[in-house]
């Protein structure tokens, strides 16, 4: 009884911390989906982090096996964790070709603190596709064949909690004053945004930046990897507003009031 005691008193100290990430609801593992509209949703898995501490997130739609080299994406979304637990997605039904359990959904989530947690969903199908299974993923669902697990979740919260391990940026440091493109992780850090002045007082105009060259996208670009959302610095401008004591500038009279009243409807 003693032990019965401790135990619910040590469950009950820790029922604060058992947060959660992702675990897929839908599809379920071994379904079949039909290609065009389908419904994601998801719910705590019982593994930390908490929802609560994601932000944005991005969904890819693999085919293939549960490595990089074997599986590709087909097709991805974007959203945020406030919007729900839910997602309603478009499947381009030309993307691949049929695969009997050889779907699964990638999921890479931002944590607020930093660092980014991916979670896979389990195997299904999709029927209705008439496009092609690339040839990389091929072999990966042959491998595959017989099970319907995805890959296992790959936490980095905790290794990346600044979002930028590789520069040393540790969870409420200055990640800020990092450079945009010195930033790694999946949450990216932007400085406060300045405010103009009453005034412009400068002559002479030089660029912030050196130039660079820029490709012009003629086709569909491929998902953003890697960065899944971006935060801004908070703002410390404020103003102080006060109220107008003149006193209002009488109406016009004579010849202009009768020029202005025939305008009147």
């Amino acid at each position: 009884m003693l032990r019965s005691a401790l135990l619910a008193t040590f469950l009950a100290v820790l029922s604060p911390f058992a947060l959660a990430d992702v675990e897929f609801v839908t599809p379920a593992a071994g379904g079949t989906l039909a290609a065009g509209a389908v419904s994601i949703t998801w719910k705590d898995s019982g593994t930390a982090p908490a929802l609560s501490l994601l932000a944005g997130w991005s969904i890819q739609l693999m085919v293939g096996g549960n490595t990089d080299a074997t599986s590709v994406a087909i097709t991805s979304f974007a959203g945020n964790m406030v919007a729900g637990n839910s997602y309603t997605a478009t499947i381009p039904a030309a993307a691949s070709g049929p695969a009997t359990n050889g779907y699964y959904l990638k999921m890479t989530s931002a944590a607020t603190s930093g660092g980014q947690v991916i979670n896979f969903s389990k195997r299904f199908s999709i029927s209705g596709m008439t496009g092609v299974v690339p040839a990389a993923a091929v072999a990966g669902i042959a491998a595959s064949a017989g099970s319907l697990d995805g890959p296992p979740t790959i936490n980095s919260v905790s290794n990346n909690a600044g979002g930028n391990a590789g520069n040393g940026a540790a969870a409420g440091g200055d990640e800020y004053a990092i450079p945009y493109g010195q930033q790694t992780g999946a949450t990216k850090y932007a400085p406060m945004q300045p405010i103009p002045p009453t005034k412009i007082t400068k002559k002479n105009f030089t660029p912030l930046n050196p130039t660079s060259a820029v490709v012009i996208a003629r086709t569909n670009l491929p998902p953003a990897q890697g960065v899944v959302t971006t935060l801004t610095q908070s703002q410390t401008f404020s103003v102080v507003s006060v109220e107008n004591t003149a006193a209002p500038v009488a109406g016009p009279t004579g010849d202009m009031a009768k020029f202005l009243n025939r305008w009147k409807d």
